[in-house]
């Protein structure tokens, strides 16, 4: 026997109704990474682009930080926290297993009507949950979703890495997805590629760490590694065409672009990525790298406030997002800007 299954109406179109963001206090130049990895001021800054970054402190938790960049979200957006039916927490660094820190951060703001869970997509992270909140608002499954970036990636980095050390940091940012009279989020164009996996990875698991401190007290716990050349030219030669393939989705060229605003990795590949791409001069380029680091699943909600807060972008504008990293994954989307 077959039933007739009852769904929700459909919303038409989503877009981003207001962002936070939540920046902690430490702020960490090249000086005092430098001593660490045997380098310089000099050298950080050539190879990177950072000046200086952001280390979160032991009351910055995942939780806490996340949960105060969705509060701002939720209070630009004028939106009752009562009223969200989703909670997507994007993030590599939680190192608490159970339960999902966006159960947690969704309890703390009031979404106490809310489904939530969280997402592991590295530096894509953000992209990919935007695309999953987009799609749940446009499906009817919730009128508002809420979606956070947030990251302590100085929890899983070596300081005494030199591919790793002077260019993590730590940090959330937060969106509220809800329904609109016009599109507001386009089709994401996203992917993944595991054979390149190693490129960027933890070194070793939790468990194989937990059998070594049963022989060794002093072993080392795990930390992220990665190889950053090939992971620089993945970034700016394929990166590259998936920014182009997420402008024809949302038909959408160059020069009708107000910001271009890609994953915080590296400030060279932000460059080599606006060149390829040949942006025109109107079109800002968010660079939050220079000054917060690269803060993974958070840096692209960073990357777009600190250019509304500068006034490079405004309310309204069309940008290009683009993240990207371990997995190796990626997504991309064009948005109109909360």
């Amino acid at each position: 026997m077959r039933a007739s299954i009852r769904t929700s109406a459909p919303a038409r179109h989503a877009a981003m109704l207001g962002i936070g963001v939540y920046r902690p206090r430490l702020v960490v130049d090249n000086d005092e990474v430098a001593g660490l990895i045997d380098s310089s001021d000099a050298w950080i800054r050539t190879r990177s682009g950072i000046q200086r970054r952001r280390w979160a402190g032991e009351d910055e938790t995942i939780v806490a930080m996340a949960a105060a960049a969705a509060a701002e979200a939720i209070e630009r957006s004028g939106v009752d926290p009562a009223d969200i039916g989703c909670v997507l927490l994007a993030t590599i660094s939680n190192l608490k297993q159970t339960p999902a820190a966006a159960s947690e951060v969704a309890t703390l703001v009031g979404a106490v009507n809310a489904g939530a869970m969280d997402i592991s997509a590295a530096c894509a992270g953000f992209c990919y949950g935007l695309a999953l909140a987009g799609d749940i608002v446009r499906g009817g499954s919730a009128e508002t979703v809420l979606l956070i970036g947030v990251e302590r990636m100085t929890d899983l980095i070596d300081d005494r890495d030199r591919g790793t050390a002077f260019l993590f940091a730590d940090g959330a940012g937060a969106v509220v997805v809800g329904r609109s009279e016009e599109p507001g989020i386009g089709p994401v164009v996203w992917g993944s590629d595991g054979t390149q996996g190693e490129l960027i990875s933890q070194d070793h698991s939790w468990l194989d760490w937990r059998d070594q401190l049963a022989k060794d007290p002093s072993a080392e716990a795990p930390a992220l590694r990665m190889n950053g050349q090939p992971v620089f030219r993945w970034a700016t030669v394929e990166m590259a065409k998936v920014a182009r393939r997420t402008l024809a989705a949302a038909g959408v060229d160059v020069a009708d672009l107000g910001a271009f605003i890609p994953h915080q990795a590296n400030d060279r590949i932000t460059s080599a990525l606006a060149k390829s791409l040949r942006l025109p001069p109107t079109v800002a380029v968010a660079r939050d790298v220079v000054e917060q680091g690269n803060t993974s699943a958070a840096s692209v909600p960073l990357a777009m406030e600190a250019l509304l807060a500068s006034g490079e972008a405004r309310s309204g504008d069309t940008a290009l997002l683009l993240g990207f990293g371990a997995g190796l994954s990626f997504a991309g989307q064009v948005v109109v800007l909360p």
